[in-house]
């Protein structure tokens, strides 16, 4: 179909004095974009120890995550009241969980929640995550694949990492923690001797043919246990190779220019609300400047007392850390006390929700074209079933909200999970333990 004198290619550049700007998604791109589909993405944001679950008839019942009622007809009790007027873009989900994280310990269970893998015994072998898989199949169409962060940074230690993101080869990817850090890898200059950058990618590209070639001629001197080994540092060296030629790719194509006043960029863990604003923004922005496509946040680790996060509810003056909330929730007040950090949590997540669905793209909105995730892997702190999940938007993406799915049984989470991916246009037979897709939300 011919192109209209009025339609423009999403990557269309606005050139001069040597400069190439790329420009935001317009309405004018709508019809052009068809043709080479218009981004699809997918954000995923964890918190550990579970929520506020009182009984029905507990005096602070209005306290609980869940809603009540079910299907089409439910009502928000006060924890995610801050989502009322995104209800029809959202759905809720209980009585979803990991099958294979029944049988783990209680602070264990961050490490599989998108991955869905089993752990036996002393063998912490992880799998890929949803987000790493989706950035797989179409990462290379951004300057980054992915964008993962945590409020604690890096990777932790085995079933107690402090990020949700893992590799193919099921090894931790490590999470940035500091605002300032990924704003400036996002949208800082860098370099600024492209001459030097090109040559040193070109000199770790030199490298890495080395190290493949000697590879070759090593391998038929090993045994079967060492060339397993060898196998595994080679798929390393190979994502390597690929980041720095994807990194030469984008070398001559300037960062988007986004104002550093656009995101708090100073601010630290010791502010919690205007911290975890900020990381939320980061991921907005870099939905907004299509600098990814796929991006993760964990809030607060599962490892009980070391978590950064643990401080956080002093922020709406709470006494005590997170951990130790969870686990007061029986007490008395202790409901209340925990459902008042757990609406703290869904505030945040509604400002991040509210900015990608008020923010246009083609005739729609950002929220329209990416799949968000949320939820823990405990129900109660300890408790690895029933977790507390939110699934919103996609809606171009043929995904349906304004519903509370309550489950009697334990569905497999990676059903939803195949669905996700479906709806990415990335169709998979199974994904972990998965047993079909979920078409409720489809």
């Amino acid at each position: 179909m011919a192109q209209k004198s009025w339609q423009l290619t999403r990557r269309t550049f606005l050139r001069g004095s040597g400069v190439a700007l790329s420009l935001p998604l317009l309405n004018g791109m709508a019809d052009a974009a068809d043709a080479q589909q218009l981004p699809r993405r997918f954000c995923s944001a964890y918190f550990p120890f579970g929520v506020s679950l009182p009984p029905a008839k507990h005096e602070d019942a209005e306290w609980n995550w869940f809603p009540e009622g079910a299907g089409r007809d439910y009502r928000f009790r006060n924890v995610l009241k801050p989502l009322e007027s995104l209800k029809n873009q959202l759905t809720v989900m209980g009585g979803i969980s990991h099958l294979n994280g029944h049988k783990m310990g209680g602070h264990d269970t961050g490490d599989i929640f998108l991955t869905g893998a089993r752990f036996d015994g002393s063998h912490f072998g992880n799998s890929i995550s949803l987000d790493q898989y989706a950035a797989l199949q179409f990462g290379d169409q951004t300057r980054f694949p992915s964008l993962v962060m945590s409020s604690d940074g890096g990777v932790g230690e085995p079933t107690r990492s402090t990020t949700i993101s893992f590799s193919r080869e099921g090894r931790p990817v490590p999470a940035l923690s500091s605002p300032r850090q990924i704003f400036d890898r996002l949208f800082g200059a860098g370099d600024d001797d492209t001459a030097a950058e090109r040559i040193r990618l070109v000199n770790s590209g030199s490298v890495l043919d080395l190290v493949l070639e000697h590879s070759r001629s090593l391998k038929n001197r090993l045994g079967r246990h060492d060339q397993q080994k060898m196998a595994e540092y080679l798929a390393s060296v190979r994502e390597i190779e690929q980041r720095v030629e994807r990194s030469q790719r984008w070398l001559d194509i300037p960062k988007p220019e986004v104002a550093e006043d656009a995101v708090n960029v100073e601010v630290s863990q010791d502010a919690p609300r205007e911290y975890i604003q900020s990381m939320y923004d980061l991921m907005y922005l870099a939905f907004q400047t299509d600098s990814t496509r796929v991006a993760t946040y964990m809030i607060g680790q599962v490892a009980g007392a070391t978590t950064i996060a643990n401080a956080f509810p002093a922020c709406i003056g709470l006494q005590g850390n997170w951990h130790g909330l969870a686990h007061g929730a029986g007490k008395k007040g202790g409901y209340e006390r925990l459902g008042r950090f757990d609406q703290f949590l869904t505030e945040q997540f509604a400002y991040f929700l509210n900015k990608l669905a008020t923010t246009s793209e083609a005739d729609g909105s950002l929220l329209d074209r990416t799949i968000v995730f949320y939820g823990s892997s405990n129900s109660r702190t300890h408790n690895n079933r029933n977790y507390p999940l939110l699934l919103a938007g996609g809606g171009d993406l043929g995904l349906k909200h304004g519903q509370y799915l309550r489950y009697k049984d334990d569905l497999p989470l990676s059903n939803l999970f195949v669905t996700i991916l479906d709806r990415l246009g990335v169709p998979v037979g199974q994904f972990a333990d998965s047993t079909g897709e979920l078409s409720d939300v489809t």
